[in-house]
């Protein structure tokens, strides 16, 4: 089982949408999916982790990485809805990471009052649903 992705550009942020799970096959893609990001958009990016049936170890290992990758172009990471089943413990020398509850409170905290206020440009896997 792998993710499914879908990317917004907005004007000062970015939002990357999963769905599925990401684990050991999904982290692959995730990565693939931040370079994505990286040559599309500009300012933080949220990660909307809503429609995530779960995620393993190696799944918040790529969302740290994702993090570093992030940071190294002036960019940073934030979460939204980490799955219940665990949090997200990076090591020492991993750039901050907000976590939001929720969407709606991700996007507040980028003065948008919900998804369709936010615009931009996007692009999405070929098995993402609208």
């Amino acid at each position: 089982m792998t993710i499914e992705w879908q990317y917004t550009a907005g004007e000062d942020f970015g939002l990357l949408s999963l769905a599925g799970y990401l684990g050991p096959e999904g982290a692959h893609r995730f990565s693939g999916a931040i370079g994505w990001v990286l040559a599309r958009g500009t300012g933080s990016v949220v990660v909307d982790m809503t429609g995530l049936r779960g995620w393993s170890t190696e799944g918040q290992l790529a969302v740290t990485e994702a993090a570093r990758r992030l940071t190294a172009h002036g960019r940073s990471l934030e979460l939204a809805a980490i799955p219940a089943d665990g949090s997200l413990v990076p090591d020492g020398d991993c750039p901050p990471i907000a976590v939001h509850s929720d969407l709606s409170a991700a996007l507040a905290a980028h003065g948008v009052r919900d998804q369709a206020d936010e615009g931009g440009q996007g692009w999405r896997t070929s098995g993402w649903t609208t």
